[in-house]
Parts: structure tokens; sequence; C-alpha cells
């Protein structure tokens, strides 16, 4: 989930740099100096890795005390219908209810969807175009009045309201109302400003949704934060994420935009209605900070306990931290593919074997290097499916060898390509980079020096990171700008193949501004394969067609995966019950965090 998600997505920020990369990888290799096996640490922290898929220190969280959270940047939004940064999903649950959200477990159970406002998962008719909920007895709002159907109607017609609203994901608005005809509660001319005809409510305690064509992943969207609750008279509009009123145990005390968080119990929340969250610490804190290592140092220091960010240590701190304190880290994958893609619009990369040819001529244990190596980077990439997504095969499925016998590239294998694809001699290229990424401008000088052996000659432009939906997202001035090769990075909304590869891959996703079809793929196999998908019901047959997918995608030569992220996390010695969690992309699943001691 970047910890920031741009156009639609978690597009995480790394801040690794390749000139560390060995020495991470020898530091994390040897170990620490309190923690050499990766097991318990003087200092009272769990040891490496131990939280990474699995609970660490569960049975020591006790109730009470302050959970102090770091962060070198503040979310995009605290409202639920604007949010999109992966942390925010993540610690919005603090303060808001879903009908159903992800199991609080680790790893991949994480992902699995559990009931959260409602007494159980959907009673799905209809051949799958019809959802009925029943909300649980005892849900209130943080003055003590119910949560009703309506109001978790109301929280969901806000994502209609882009004009006021915008930034969050439209996933509703797209399965609900394809056809765009209601123009959100702001401008809804019914007296109760509920006229979104898709939900029903027939009662204060059921919901019913009314899908125009069936849609199988239509409740993993229900478990995203866009699907809150949101009580009409307290919705102030696009004031809301200073201050959102809480269906959660905690409720916002004091909040200055990129400054400071603090979150206090909701003495109206109860316990017995919530068999989602433990709510162990008595106060949430959050202090922003403008440089990572200053915020590094804090985490080191143990003045924080953990970073809302998510995104991993800052070299200059993950090198100390993997020295002095590896007993405080884990490894998580985060869920990330980072790749290159290669748009069909530019010559040569409309044939395959052009794109076959940058495929092998590629040094993958170096862009793996320049990304981190294998600890702060991740594994060689060898598709383009994240692991936590069903049908993922991970380095099984590696159909040009990148991490076997191709790691090195394949000069051989390259020229064949070349001399196939009509260029015998190589040809010449663009790599177009964010400026605002050093990772991928090192990944990008990387390819460029592994391509010019196989007579690829690629110059670098590195564009305004900020402005990515009107330079690579246009079709047009891709073309123009000659950008053969486009560095990037996704992850999955939500863990499925549609959660993470429609805007990639489905035709029907090709824009003109904003696009995320770098490729412009337009395969009618993939799209049929999508179409199949969304009216396929039963998990075996999701997963078979998710893998199938991958296998076309990768067939086609359009991306050279570089990697499989992993971060570098910290935790301080004094949180409890602490895990990563594949329904957040590998972050620390923030909602029953504990601490030891309550101080």
């Amino acid at each position: 989930m970047t910890t920031q998600r741009t156009s639609g997505r978690r597009k995480q920020a790394l801040a690794a740099a390749a000139a560390v990369a060995a020495l991470l990888t020898t530091a994390a290799c040897g170990g620490g100096d309190d923690d050499s096996n990766g097991g318990g640490s003087k200092t009272g922290a769990a040891g490496f890795d131990a939280a990474n898929n699995k609970v660490a220190q569960a049975s020591l969280a006790k109730k009470g005390g302050t959970l102090k959270f770091g962060g070198a940047q503040d979310a995009d939004s605290w409202d639920t219908t604007r949010g999109y940064y992966g942390f925010m999903w993540n610690f919005a649950r603090y303060y808001s209810r879903q009908l159903v959200t992800g199991k609080t477990e680790p790893g991949k159970a994480g992902a699995e969807l559990t009931p959260d406002l409602a007494d159980g998962l959907a009673k799905v008719t209809d051949d799958g175009k019809t959802y009925t909920y029943h909300l649980r007895d005892g849900v209130t709002w943080e003055d003590g009045k119910p949560i009703t159907s309506k109001d978790v109607k109301y929280g969901i017609e806000r994502v209609w309201a882009q004009d006021v609203l915008s930034g969050g994901p439209t996933y509703l608005k797209d399965f609900l109302d394809p056809k765009g005809t209601y123009k959100g509660p702001y401008k809804d001319t019914s007296k109760d400003k509920l006229g979104l005809k898709a939900i029903e409510t027939p009662d204060d305690k059921t919901i019913v949704f009314h899908l125009p064509k069936a849609n199988s992943d239509f409740e993993e969207v229900l478990g995203l934060v866009s699907a809150s609750p949101v009580r009409q008279d307290k919705d102030t509009k696009s004031k809301y994420g200073l201050h959102p009123f809480s269906s959660g145990p905690y409720k916002f005390a004091s909040y200055s935009p990129g400054k400071d968080l603090t979150l206090v119990r909701n003495e109206n929340w109860k316990q017995a209605s919530d068999p989602i969250r433990k709510a162990y610490p008595d106060k949430i804190t959050v202090k922003f900070f403008s440089d990572a290592n200053q915020l590094d140092q804090r985490l080191l220091n143990g003045d924080l306990d953990l970073d809302i960010n998510q995104t991993g240590m800052s070299p200059q701190g993950r090198t100390t931290a993997l020295k002095q304190h590896k007993a405080n880290l884990d490894n998580p994958v985060s869920g990330y593919i980072r790749y290159a893609v290669f748009p069909q619009s530019v010559k040569p990369f409309d044939n395959i074997h052009c794109r076959k040819a940058v495929i092998y001529g590629a040094d993958h244990v170096s862009l793996q290097t320049a990304r981190g190596g294998p600890v702060a980077g991740g594994d060689i990439g060898t598709n383009m499916l994240p692991p936590s997504v069903p049908g993922a095969e991970g380095q099984k499925y590696d159909p040009y060898e990148l991490a076997g016998a191709n790691k090195n590239g394949n000069a051989a294998k390259a020229k064949e390509e070349l001399k196939a694809c009509g260029k015998p001699s190589g040809f010449s290229t663009t790599i177009a980079v964010r400026n605002n990424k050093p990772v991928e401008v090192a990944t990008a000088q990387s390819l460029q020096a592994s391509l010019k052996k196989v007579g690829i000659n690629a110059q670098i432009d590195q564009y305004d990171g900020s402005q990515t939906a009107g330079i690579i997202g246009s079709p047009s001035n891709v073309k123009k700008k000659n950008y053969g090769i486009i560095i990037m990075g996704w992850g999955p909304d939500f863990p499925t193949v549609q959660g993470f590869g429609l805007p990639l891959w489905d035709s029907k996703y090709i824009l003109q501004s904003g696009n995320n079809n770098y490729a412009l793929i337009k395969d009618k196999t993939i799209d049929g394969l999508f179409d199949q998908y969304v009216t396929t019901l039963d998990d075996a047959g999701k997963t078979k067609i998710s893998s199938d997918i991958n296998h076309k995608v990768m067939e086609g030569g359009y991306y050279l995966p570089f990697v499989f992220e992993k971060f570098i996390n910290w935790r301080s010695n004094n949180l409890a019950n602490v895990y990563t969690s594949d329904n957040y992309s590998g972050q620390y699943d923030f909602v029953n965090l504990g601490l030891k001691s309550a101080k």
C-alpha cells in the first residue's frame, strides 16, 4: 500500500540507496551486537524477524499506556472516503469500523475477511449480484448514538462526491453505479440524501447491496476503509479529515496536519460489540518529522515505538539498526512489485522480441543490489504477481530464468532476440524515472549499464515525480518523449488479481491521463480472463484464473520485474502483540498493538 498511493494505488516510497546494499547484506547475515542468533536479546526485543508473519510477545500486552508512532509523512487524508495511503487504511481502523475487515492474524490469514460491524459475512444471492448484511447489537458512535444501516449507506455514498472528496478509491462507485447515474449525497435531491438506488436500508440494522453486474471481489471492497459509516449530521465535507467522528475504540483528541495527531479512548465503544479490536493502549500519538534520519534516530533511542509509514528505515538508520539492534527488526515482503514496463506505442517495443532483448540483457542481481540488496530490496522478481495475492507462485514461476540461469543477464539470448526483432546491432531508447526516488534512479543506472553491453543504448530522463499522472500517465506524452522503458512499482489495494492487476493489464483501463496500463496491453485473452474472474465465486476458480492472467502477462514480455520488495521495519522493546499482515502489504497490523508496560 506509497505508504503513498498515487493514481489509485499504494506506491510505497523507498529511501534505499545502492551504496549501502553490500553493508546491509553483510550486517543482516552476520547479526547484530545484541542478537547474533536472531532470537531474543538482552534489551528485551523479541528477536530478528520475530513478528514477520507470526505474533511476537502476544501474551505480554497490557491494558494502558501510550502507543507512540512516528512518521516522515502525514496521511493524504484521515477522512475514510479520501485516504489512499496504505498506512492510513491500517491506522484508520482505530477510529472507523466497516461491515467486514481483515482478520487480526499474521501473514496470509490477515487478508481473509471477517465480520466487523456486520454480524456475519454477506448473504450472497441473485447469482452474485445481491449482498445482504445485518448490523451487530450495541454498535455506537463516539457520542453513544447507535450506528445504523443508513450511516453505512451515507458513508459509502460520499465516494460519489469526487468533486469535493477526491483522492480515495472509487471501486464502490465503479461496482455499484458503473454508469455514474448517482451524483453523490451533496447533490442528492432526495430529502434524506440517501438516493443511491443500488443500496437499500429496509430497517436500521439491515443493508442490501444490488450490483448491476456480479463481481466476486465486492466484499473485499466493502472491507476497505472507504466503506466506513459516516453520520450525516457530523459530515463536515472537505474538512472531515481534520476530525472524523469515531465509530471505533479511539477518537481524535487533537490534530495538527504535518505535526502531530493524538487519539484517546472512545468511552462509548463497547468491547462486546467489537470482535476485532482489543484496544490495549489508553492513548495513541503520532509525531511527524520532515527528516527521515531524525525519525530513525528517535526510533533507535527508544523515544518512539514504530514508524507509521511502514516503508522501511532509511539507509543510515537501518545500517545502525542492523549492526546494533537487530532484535528490534523485521524484514517483511512488502506486497509490492518493482519493475520496468515497455510501452508498445514506442518503437521498437511494439515488437515482443525487442522487449525480450531487454529482459535477457538486464543484470538482475545488479538491479536487486541497486534497490538495496536481498534484505532491504527484496528477492529477485521473476513475474508480476505479488506474493500476497492468491494465485501467486513466487520465484517458482520464472519463465525467463531471472533468478536462475540468467540472473546476471544473458547476452547471447539478448542478441538472439535483437536479431529476431530486426535490430541485430541494437537500438536507442529512453528510460523514464521519477526524480524524487533515489533508489529508482539507481535502478535506472544499473539497467542502463547492463543494456549497453548488448547494444541497447538507453538515456535516462528524470521527470518530476509529483507529476506522474500527467507525464508517464499520458500515453501521448510517453510516445512524444520516446519513453521506451518506464520504471515503476505497484501493490494491491486488496489482495486479489483484480485489486492488483486490473488497472495495469485490462485494455478498458487505458486512459489518456492518469493511465496505469503503461504497456498499453490490449490482449483479448487477458481481458476475457478478467471478465471471467469477476463472475467466478469459488476461491479455487479465482486462484486459477489469477495465475493464468499472470502467465499471459509474462508471456507477452511487457514487463521486466526487479524485486518482490522487502523492508527493514523497526519495533520498540516495549511493543507487544505485534505481527505483519498481508492485508496491509507486510505492514505491522496496527489495530491490536499493545505495550509490555503501561508507561
